[in-house]
């Protein structure tokens, strides 16, 4: 029932309402249940009084006054009645909205529930890596529900410059958002990745050739001895004053680091393998390295050379008395012998609860020794295509570099032996020279070589 003291709300009513020590509300004469609430603080809040269908009093708030016109919040709360006069209860639904999970309770979820349990001490480093730096900035604070193909469209081409990582991180996000779905954050067939393209994505087919790995040696040999030189970012007297002498501008690698370079070089390995070798896993007398932990998800095992014998051999009398580890961090000071740090080219002594040498000290070690070597395009997993392509071209067939590489099968193991051109040209002449002969009644066939053309 409308009121004596209702009147039709206008701009100039409502700014001339009064204050006083407790809100009120002034009700609009037209519409039922429209209008203003005036609280003491001077704010002015446009409202819509409603009964949903279970007769229950919700107050719905439209906005505030000077933000929205009269004219707009009359029309949203007509829309409003409109709902509630189809059984809606807009209220509730509003409430509901606000209380649902965002993107940040999803993803903790999906790292506690998913990455930590189902996935390998590596692999959950990586993946959680790409949530807390990509996934969680862009998308933390909206709602799952919410979330639509054109939220994940625009994060995945603002990675275009990265196609492989943009392409890693829509397969993490369609994979959250089926764990949604399957734990009831969002109905069944809703997933918005789906549709969405994978860039294209060019495999890396570098590797270091005769000339490359003899100038990474020499530059090996001058971090663990003399030391590699600074690069010096800002020039002038504010900063050159601050610099050593020019002859001590140089930072000298400690063993374990060189020789992480050498072992990946020597058995084809992967970083995270390689720095996770202990000693107990090494049997030197049998020429042989075991992995508990690798990409296949099973032990394998990986021949020793004998190149990466003597590295072992160097390392192995100091690394015992310092750490389990073949390649130990180099973090704390405890009292190990000054003569093992020596040896590796340790500054402090170590503790074997240090662990490995950390992928991110090495990756940075290796961005400043490749610079030095004129190897700027060379990233560390390409040592193990260079092993590869050299088993190729050896003339090893594909079965060989396979079990070299430790590879679950065949296809990763092709792109080396397809690179290998001078092995299938040696097969060929030694085919050639014997069907030749055969023809020729048993003389045999002179194999002529062929010059290669030069443009």
């Amino acid at each position: 029932m409308r009121k004596a003291t209702d009147r039709a709300l206008t701009k100039r009513l409502v700014d001339g309402l009064v204050l006083q020590a407790k809100a009120y509300p002034q009700f609009d004469a037209n519409l039922a249940g429209f209008g203003v609430r005036v609280h003491p603080t001077g704010r002015k809040t446009y409202f819509v009084q409603y009964r949903n269908k279970h007769a229950r009093s919700r107050w719905f708030l439209l906005g505030v006054h000077g933000t929205i016109t009269v004219e707009q919040a009359r029309s949203d709360a007509k829309a409003v009645l409109q709902a509630v006069a189809q059984g809606h209860d807009p209220a509730d639904a509003r409430t509901a909205f606000r209380r649902a999970p965002d993107m940040n309770e999803l993803l903790n979820r999906y790292v506690a529930d998913h990455v930590r349990k189902r996935n390998k001490p590596s692999v959950r480093a990586e993946l959680e890596r790409v949530v807390e730096r990509y996934i969680r900035p862009t998308l933390g604070l909206l709602k799952v529900a919410a979330i639509t193909r054109g939220d994940i469209e625009k994060l995945h081409r603002s990675m275009a410059a990265t196609p492989r990582q943009a392409n890693i991180v829509r397969a993490m996000c369609s994979k959250v958002f089926n764990l949604a779905e399957e734990w009831e954050y969002r109905p069944e067939g809703t997933n918005p990745c789906r549709k969405i393209a994978r860039y294209p994505e060019r495999h890396r087919e570098r590797f270091l050739s005769a000339g490359e790995l003899e100038r990474l040696g020499a530059v090996l040999r001058r971090a663990e001895g003399e030391g590699l030189p600074w690069t010096i970012k800002a020039e002038g007297k504010a900063t050159a004053k601050h610099l050593p002498g020019e002859q001590h501008r140089r930072t000298i690698y400690p063993r374990v680091v060189t020789a992480t370079v050498e072992l990946l070089l020597f058995t084809g390995c992967r970083l995270s393998e390689v720095l996770g070798m202990r000693w107990e896993h090494v049997d030197l007398a049998a020429g042989s390295i075991l992995l508990p932990n690798t990409k296949a998800g099973r032990q394998q095992t990986v021949a020793i050379n004998a190149p990466a014998r003597r590295v072992l051999l160097a390392l192995r009398p100091a690394c015992i008395q310092a750490s389990p580890w073949v390649l130990p961090n180099r973090s704390r000071v405890v009292a190990a012998g000054q003569e093992a740090n020596e040896t590796l080219g340790l500054e402090r002594p170590q503790r074997s609860s240090d662990g490995p040498l950390k992928k991110d000290a090495m990756e940075a070690a290796w961005q400043k020794i490749r610079a030095v070597a004129g190897l700027d395009d060379v990233h560390l997993h390409d040592l193990r295509h260079t092993v590869g392509t050299y088993a190729g071209q050896s003339g090893a067939n594909a079965f060989l570099v396979r079990d070299l590489l430790r590879h679950s099968d065949l296809s990763m193991t092709h792109r080396y032996v397809n690179q290998s051109e001078d092995p299938v040209r040696t097969l060929s002449d030694l085919v050639g020279q014997r069907i030749a002969a055969s023809l020729e009644g048993g003389k045999t066939a002179d194999v002529v070589p062929i010059r290669k053309l030069t443009t």
